[in-house]
């Protein structure tokens, strides 16, 4: 079944459409795996469970409290040219705009910035160890070296490898499917969290130096089971993990894992049957092949948030974080239809494919932030009860949601 696609977030940009057909992927590929491996399930979505699924984080309560992720340094700060986009969220990140500017709290670094040229912040920060991006309209956007020499790459990329055959199951689409998940933030574990409530074995882990916010885990942690393990120490464990794993999915920056023996391309020459999306923000080639970036730094640098901007244009931002959980809808899909097809590949996605595929989408009269219902489940975990919304698949009409794990909790090893 398909879902009508109307108008509910008011945005420029046909965000709801880019949504939708993700998620709609997603959902024909479980349903045809399933149908391969023996049991046909219906699977669907609707407009209610993927509004509510991309911004999941704002409708999560943690023993009655509302989640927050967004730290005071996150956003867009004015300087004499312009704007830029900072990402302080995570503690190390925060540190680097401190070091960069001298700025340790919101009223300095707005006070601070003032006196800065965009593009000499924005290097400064990027040179200390942080993430940010001069704000551009779409127009600079489409001069930039970096958009120039990628601009023929794909939203996903799919190379396919060796051949492999799931046995037949009685159960959910992924039963008895291994999938070890070395992301963060939110499009890798929106999307290892889908193929934990399809069925799957999902083991995340995570470094003891940097952690997840526990929001974050909160947000994305259902059915999957969470480990802590330094890389420097135990990489040969993690490495032993993933030779016994169906599927390794990989999102942090391009080239950081390499030193591990974790590379997709490493991964799949030593285990071609292996199935390994690899996630990244701004693709795996050009001048920014290498850098990271998160989904809001993404909207900035694109055009996004100067298409969102106000009245008096200041820059916006899209009414969720599509980029991200359009990409791991997307994700899970692509996983999924390679194990339907009985092969291992790498998949290769970037949050700079989601954006240009949303500003190649015919503008579209604004929507009126139509109130659609909020699906929300009750969901127990060490950390509090959550009220929570399930992925947006229903699956034999009844929805998927599952626990979520304590952080760091699991052991280094597979469940079965």
């Amino acid at each position: 079944m398909s879902v009508t696609v109307r108008r509910w977030w008011r945005c420029p940009l046909d965000v709801e459409s880019l949504a939708v057909s993700a998620v709609e992927a997603a959902a024909d590929e479980a349903a045809r795996l399933s149908e391969e491996r023996g049991r046909a399930r219906r699977v669907e979505t609707t407009a209610e469970l993927v509004r509510a699924a991309f911004g999941a984080l704002s409708h999560l309560r943690v023993g009655g409290r509302s989640a927050s992720v967004w730290a005071p340094q996150s956003g867009f700060v004015r300087t004499r040219d312009g704007f830029v986009r900072t990402h302080a969220n995570y503690p190390h990140h925060a540190e680097a705009i401190r070091q960069a500017t001298g700025a340790g709290d919101r009223p300095t670094l707005d006070d601070v910035a003032s006196s800065w040229r965009a593009d000499d912040l924005v290097a400064a920060i990027t040179e200390a160890g942080g993430v940010a991006a001069v704000v551009r309209t779409e127009d600079e956007w489409l001069q930039h070296p970096h958009h120039l020499e990628t601009v023929g790459e794909a939203w996903l990329d799919v190379a396919r490898t060796g051949s492999r055959a799931l046995p037949p199951t009685a159960g959910l689409p992924l039963d008895g499917v291994r999938v070890l998940d070395l992301t963060r933030v939110l499009a890798g574990p929106s999307c290892s969290q889908l193929l934990a409530c399809l069925g799957a074995d999902v083991l995340r882990v995570d470094g003891p130096r940097r952690p997840e916010l526990i929001d974050q885990h909160l947000a994305t942690g259902m059915g999957k089971r969470s480990a802590i393990a330094d890389l420097n120490e135990r990489s040969a464990d993690v490495r032993a993990l993933a030779r016994d794993a169906d599927v390794v999915i990989i999102g942090y920056r391009p080239g950081s894992l390499d030193r591990f023996g974790l590379s997709p391309d490493e991964l799949a020459a030593e285990d071609p049957t292996l199935v390994v999306g690899s996630l990244s923000a701004w693709g795996e080639t050009g001048p920014w092949g290498d850098r990271p970036g998160f989904d809001s730094i993404v909207q900035a640098a694109t055009g996004i948030s100067m298409l969102c901007a106000d009245a008096d244009a200041v820059p916006g931002a899209l009414p969720a974080q599509a980029l991200d959980c359009a990409t791991g809808a997307h994700l899970a899909s692509r996983v999924m239809g390679l194990l339907a097809d009985g092969s291992g590949g790498i998949i290769r996605a970037s949050l700079l494919g989601a954006a240009r595929t949303l500003l190649e989408r015919e503008r579209v009269p604004h929507g009126s932030e139509d109130p659609l219902g909020v699906p929300i489940a009750n969901v127990s975990s060490p950390h509090g009860e959550l009220l929570a919304v399930p992925p947006p698949l229903l699956v034999d009409r009844a929805t998927i949601e599952r626990d979520v794990g304590g952080y760091g909790a699991s052991a280094l090893a597979w469940a079965r």
